[in-house]
């Protein structure tokens, strides 16, 4: 019974040597926890559900070290100041606080606005 003890408390106290069987038993029990449990025990962590942005922003690098966001036509509506407050909208959750400095309609070969170009600063 001594010796059963003995056992234990070198497992508890890791008192064991490098290469031995007990040793090799307790990395053992330790990695069958590591990739198990997970299976057993609801850690109930999941990852944040965030729900994409609905437009489609592209974004490109602008060769002045700041970027030029692309962004459809069909996600903003109205004119002049309401545009240009939509495109800041759409554009700070994805960059952060922005400054506009420059904003270009794109349209296709019949004059149909298609997108915006829109060149930022970072506040």
């Amino acid at each position: 019974m001594n010796s059963i003890w003995r056992t234990i408390r070198g497992y508890l106290l890791w008192t064991y040597e490098r290469g031995s069987l007990h040793y090799d038993i307790m990395v053992t029990l330790i990695l069958l926890f590591v990739f198990l449990s997970p299976l057993r025990i609801n850690f109930k962590d999941k990852p944040i559900e965030r729900t994409p942005h609905q437009t489609g922003v592209l974004i490109a690098p602008d060769g002045q070290g700041g970027f030029v966001y692309q962004i459809d036509a069909s996600a903003v509506a109205g004119k002049d100041a309401a545009v240009h407050d939509q495109l800041v909208r759409i554009i700070e959750p994805i960059s952060g606080a922005v400054t506009i400095s420059r904003i270009e309609e794109v349209h296709d070969g019949k004059g149909h606005l298609l997108s915006y170009k829109v060149w930022v600063e970072k506040e």
